[in-house]
C-alpha cells in the first residue's frame, strides 16, 4: 500500500490530487491510501440537491451533506476495487475493529451510512468507483471544533448530532488515530507499507 499524507488542505486542493493518485492507482495496479485534514467546509455528494443555509461544495461522492474541518481525520481510499461490495465490507471492518477497541458501543447503521453512538455520528463514508477503482472515503470526528459541524444535521439526518472521540473522552491525537487506523487496515486488506 503506498501511504500519501497530506496535511491540512483545502477540500478542493485534495479533490484534485486525488484525482491524480487515482489515476496513478489506475496504471500502477497499487492500492494508495491518503491521508489529510481539511480547512473547514460543508461538502455534497452527487445526489444531494437540496439548499442548506451554509455554503456547500458538490463532489461526485455519495451521501448527502458532511461537514470537515481540522480535528477529522480523513481516510480517502484509492484502492483496487474490482468488487465493490467486498472492498466496502473490508473498509467497514476496519472502523468496526478501532471503535470496538474504544467506544464498543458505537454501531454501523446501513440504512443511514455512518457510524453512531446513540444520536451522534462520529464517521461520515461516502465512496464512488471508477474503472475499478474507489475513490473518495472516510472521516473521522477525532478532536474538531463541535460547534462548526454541528451547524448541520450530519448527512441531513434531523435528530442526529455530530461528536467525536474527545467528546466521548477517547483522548487520542490526530497522529495516534492515524497510526491505529493504518494498522488495522494493512491487517484486514492484507497490505503493508
Amino acid at each position: 500500500m503506498i501511504l500519501h499524507d497530506w496535511g491540512v488542505l483545502e477540500y478542493k486542493v485534495a479533490y484534485e490530487k486525488m484525482q491524480e493518485v487515482h489515476a496513478q492507482a489506475l496504471k500502477d495496479g497499487q492500492n494508495h491510501l491518503i491521508l489529510c485534514q481539511h480547512e473547514e467546509i460543508y461538502t455534497l455528494g452527487q445526489d444531494e440537491d437540496k439548499s442548506f443555509e451554509v455554503e456547500t461544495f458538490k463532489t461526485d461522492r455519495g451521501g448527502s451533506i458532511t461537514s470537515h474541518s481540522p480535528g477529522q481525520n480523513i481516510y480517502y481510499f484509492c484502492f483496487q476495487a474490482a468488487f465493490p461490495a467486498r472492498f466496502f465490507s473490508q473498509v467497514l471492518s476496519v472502523f468496526t475493529r478501532f471503535f470496538q477497541s474504544y467506544l464498543p458501543l458505537v454501531y454501523y447503521d446501513k440504512n443511514q451510512p455512518g457510524f453512531y453512538l446513540k444520536d451522534a455520528k462520529l464517521l461520515s463514508l461516502g465512496f464512488r468507483y471508477k474503472k475499478g477503482v474507489s475513490l473518495h472515503g472516510i472521516a473521522l470526528n477525532v478532536s474538531p471544533d463541535l460547534s462548526f459541524h454541528n451547524q448541520i444535521h450530519p448527512c441531513n439526518l434531523k435528530d442526529i448530532r455530530t461528536s467525536s472521540l474527545a467528546n466521548e473522552a477517547v483522548i487520542l491525537s490526530c497522529a495516534e488515530v492515524n497510526e491505529k487506523v493504518i494498522k488495522l487496515i494493512c491487517e484486514i486488506f492484507d497490505e503493508s507499507l
